[in-house]
């Protein structure tokens, strides 16, 4: 098809030609586009354009349009773009089935889960791929409620690989849909002078030259400006006027032609947030103050103000929304909404809103009712107009502290949206105003929640204990741990020293809570960790087995357990909380778990991205949550770097860093992990001396990179280093600095750490007996640090002339080294064999290590005999984009067929 085949678009060739392009590659993945420009531009004709294009080559095309009366309605457009596919979704799993249609009020549930919506409608639009590619079409998405593009976007970071096309027109390049590496941004630019007077001559071929000259200078390229002056009377308009202001102007010179009714009409059309006509009809009625009959439509329809489609209308252009909504004083505005809400009255959500609008001032009971019909929506999963409505319900509250105390929980649901700069300019709003106590400590937890707390200032973590406290005399227990849990987490990511950490410790026990409390042990856990490691593994023993059954109270037991060193206990709580998460589909806290796991995971020895840290950096960085994301990328570090996958720190440990020196308060806990990663490069690339300084460090309390806790996830590899580069003195007293503070901890990170750097730093009279009861210790049941035990050992007999015995413990780590990827390792132990005379060994090859890390996971959640689906389903992917992956993955592996995967699957690990 040709390009002129989408109608007369005048000037517009190049773009439509780079449209088309996607559409004619949608076979080798589908694209998210958008069109930018000022209103009338054409962005919508360019849309409707491609659309033609689109169905005659044989797309299912589905379109939407924002209208800005509408944005406060929850998936209203969600439900106007689905409409022809809905009938497929009998064939759904009944999770996303219900949450979808519960969305739209087909059905009741009591609540709605937004991931199991955004799942559904990629499954739906999947489906209908399948049978012909699908060109989805958004117009005007800066208009459509914030409800249907958080599930849209959720959708275009997944169509890379499917046959579906997403093209939305925006005034202004817009990050609604994700950034650029998600939605390429098209801007569309006014026509030139020459083009602008062929569109004229097109359409108004009778206009003398001199008024042509006249309305292409004014226009400034806009064809709609173009042909809404040429249709003007010559009196023209004032220059010296944005065009867009020139434009309305023009459309409410036609309003103004209309008698009362059909400007009541037309009023009421402006402010409606439906598409149905029955309702305004009536609404205008009781405007009017008459009935409104088939001549009122004809003559709103005849200056072009509205399009009638059966029973539904449509504004002919946003413009002309904008228009009447100007023209109108406040006091019709509010007999308009007064009017809507009355004949709206069966339909709860729409009324409340309108009656708001009416609202000559402010109204507690409008704003109570606007405060349930947030609640409502947070129910069905629509948070972001849930959180209009509550700015909303704060605006109309007559009392300041009611007012502030609905800022401060629309902020807090703006937090949960991952909206940083809408939470900011609340807090920084509300912050200058007369707060009630519990607010007040409210909205200091808030402070910084985008950087898991602001900074870890001391006075800041003070203030933060001593509101705790308040709220703990004021019998309010639920807030005074959250805000103790806070100021925890702050220790966490940079030590305040110990007066502080003291003092959180001391508040947390006079919190009328259980000890046993898992919000108690993660609080202990976090802010003092080392000291009370003993005390929080001893709770630990003391919880029944069934306390972590619940994804919250798992994570946080979890949490207690990771700080406190307990790794095989926390990776088991956080397997329970990640499973349970992802069931919920609460993305959100699933990317924390899941990076707080991969730490656990490589503290255990474990070296599987696939397992936690490759998603747990993709969910975080779709999250929004900076800190976690760059967490799991520094845990894929140095899994990469075990296994010899960089000579140079590969970009995503560089951005890592940068974050954590972008953050006020995450610069040492990252930075102690990109430190570790670093060492582990250098130890990986026989660089020792190069390796001690970059994990040294995490010992120095002057260093950003300072971290108290982490060092005892360091020592054992500082040892290793000082040891290989003749600094062993320097070494232990690194070591006994650490054991001092740990002395009584029964963690077993703590323990195999210990016992490690005991044996590799022994004199040889003592080298022996500590180097056999290490073997025998801790480390004997986790093979990465067994086989650097025996690698040390070996090394050592070897030193000793011991050539024969060392042989043994050598092998054992080199096959060790081998079966877990740690390929430098493997190496460095088959040297140390060489040295005594054995020759022969190769390294064994993988088909596994060809895999990505999430190629890895879909492989291992289909050896384990999940259907596309349900992997589909865990990881919030399409099956068919799961179907995809495992075509490509199956030459890789020499497999035709999933029931081989177990079989060449060597380290199968369990995915949650």
């Amino acid at each position: 098809m040709t390009v002129t085949g989408v109608g007369r678009l005048f000037g517009r060739e190049g773009v439509l030609r780079q449209l088309q392009h996607y559409l004619d590659e949608v076979d080798g993945g589908g694209d998210s586009i958008g069109l930018s420009g000022e209103p009338g531009v054409g962005k919508s004709a360019l849309q409707a354009g491609i659309a033609t294009y689109a169905e005659a080559a044989g797309f299912t095309v589905l379109r939407a349009r924002g209208i800005q009366s509408e944005s406060q309605l929850p998936y209203a457009v969600l439900h106007q773009l689905l409409a022809p596919v809905l009938p497929r979704l009998s064939g759904m799993p009944a999770p996303q089935r219900q949450s979808l249609l519960a969305c739209f009020g087909l059905v009741e549930a009591r609540d709605v889960n937004p991931f199991f919506t955004s799942l559904a409608v990629l499954d739906l639009l999947v489906e209908a791929a399948a049978e012909a590619p699908v060109l989805v079409c958004l117009d005007d998405l800066q208009w459509m409620d914030r409800a249907s593009v958080d599930t849209l976007a959720f959708m275009a970071r997944r169509i890379a690989t499917e046959r579906v096309v997403l093209l939305s027109t925006s005034a202004s390049e817009s990050w609604l849909l994700g950034d650029d590496r998600t939605t390429t941004w098209i801007r569309i630019e006014g026509l030139p002078a020459d083009v602008s007077h062929s569109l004229l001559r097109y359409h108004a071929p009778d206009l003398n030259q001199a008024y042509r000259d006249r309305i292409v200078a004014q226009a400034a390229g806009n064809p709609l400006a173009l042909i809404e002056f040429a249709s003007t009377p010559e009196t023209g308009t004032d220059e010296e006027l944005p065009m867009t202001t020139r434009l309305e102007r023009a459309f409410t010179a036609r309003a103004d032609e209309l008698d009362p009714v059909g400007r009541a009409l037309a009023d009421v059309a402006a402010l409606d947030d439906g598409d149905e006509l029955d309702p305004v009809l009536a609404a205008a009625a009781v405007v009017a103050g008459t009935a409104v009959d088939t001549d009122a439509v004809r003559r709103v329809l005849d200056v072009g103000l509205l399009t009638l489609s059966g029973p539904n209308y449509a504004i002919a252009h946003p413009l002309i929304g904008s228009a009447l909504r100007r023209a109108m004083t406040h006091d019709r505005r509010r007999q308009v909404h007064a009017a809507l809400a009355t004949v709206l009255s069966g339909a709860a959500d729409r009324a409340v809103w309108h009656r708001a609008g009416a609202v000559a001032g402010r109204d507690e009971a409008v704003a109570a009712e606007l405060e349930r019909a947030a609640a409502e929506a947070q129910r069905r999963g629509a948070f972001a107009t849930a959180l209009s409505r509550l700015e909303r319900a704060a605006a109309l509250s007559p009392d300041p502290l009611d007012e502030a105390a609905r800022l401060i929980s629309a902020a807090e649901l703006g937090y949960q949206l991952g909206r940083f700069a809408q939470v900011e300019q609340v807090t920084s709003r509300v912050a200058r105003t007369t707060l009630r106590p519990r607010d007040r400590s409210r909205l200091t937890r808030l402070t910084g929640v985008f950087h898991d707390g602001a900074t870890s200032e001391p006075t800041e973590i003070r203030h933060l204990v001593q509101l705790a406290r308040r709220a703990s005399g004021e019998g309010d227990a639920d807030l005074a741990m959250q805000l103790l849990f806070g100021a925890a987490r702050r220790v966490w990511w940079r030590d305040p020293g110990d007066t502080v950490r003291r003092d959180i410790v001391s508040a947390t026990h006079d919190v009328a809570v259980p000890s046993g409390d898992p919000r108690v042990l993660a609080v202990l856990g976090l802010a003092d960790s080392l000291e009370l490691s003993a005390s929080v593994i001893h709770q630990l023993d003391l919880t029944p087995p069934d306390d972590g059954d619940r994804a919250d109270v798992a994570a946080l037991l979890g949490i207690a357990a990771f700080c406190a060193g307990d790794f095989l206990r926390a990776e088991s709580f956080l397997s329970t909380a990640v499973h349970d998460l992802r069931a919920d589909g609460r993305l959100s806290l699933l990317a924390e778990a899941l990076a707080i796991r991969s730490w656990a995971e490589i503290n255990l020895g474990v070296f599987d991205a696939a397992r936690s840290a490759d998603e747990g950096v993709r969910l975080g960085d779709e999250t929004g949550q900076r800190v976690w994301a760059g967490t799991a990328r520094i845990a894929t570090a140095f899994i990469d770097a075990v296994g010899g996958r960089w000579g140079t720190p590969p970009a995503f440990l560089l951005q890592a860093e940068q974050t954590a020196l972008q953050l006020p308060n995450a610069s040492s806990s990252l930075l102690a992990g990109a430190q570790l990663a670093r060492g582990l490069g250098e130890l990986a690339a026989d660089r020792p001396s190069q390796a001690y300084a970059e994990l040294h460090r995490v010992f120095v309390p002057t260093d950003s990179a300072y971290q108290r806790v982490q060092q005892l996830w360091t020592i054992s590899y500082l040892v290793e280093a000082a040891t290989r580069s003749g600094v062993r003195d320097e070494a232990r007293s690194a070591v006994d600095a650490l054991e001092s503070q740990a002395t009584g901890s029964p963690a077993i990170g703590t323990t195999i750490a210990l016992e490690y750097c005991r044996a590799v730093l022994a004199d040889d009279a003592a080298a022996e007996d500590l180097y056999r009861d290490a073997l025998s210790g801790a480390a004997r049941p986790f093979p990465w640090h067994q086989a650097r035990l025996q690698l040390g050992y070996g090394t050592w007999l070897r030193r000793q002339r011991r050539v024969t015995e060392s042989r043994d413990p050598l092998r054992a780590a080199r096959t060790a080294f081998d079966a877990l990827g740690a390929k430098p390792w493997a190496a460095r132990a088959d040297q140390e064999l060489r040295a005594t005379g054995e020759r022969g060994w190769q390294p064994t090859a993988s088909g596994r290590d060809q895999l990505s890390p999430q190629e890895a996971q879909i492989a291992e959640l289909a050896a384990q005999g999940l259907s596309n689906r349900e992997i589909g389903q865990r990881l919030f992917l399409s099956h068919r984009t799961i179907g995809s992956h495992l075509y490509r993955l199956f030459p890789k592996l020499g497999v035709t067929s999933r029931q081989q995967l177990a079989g060449v699957l060597t380290d199968r690990q369990s995915s949650d």
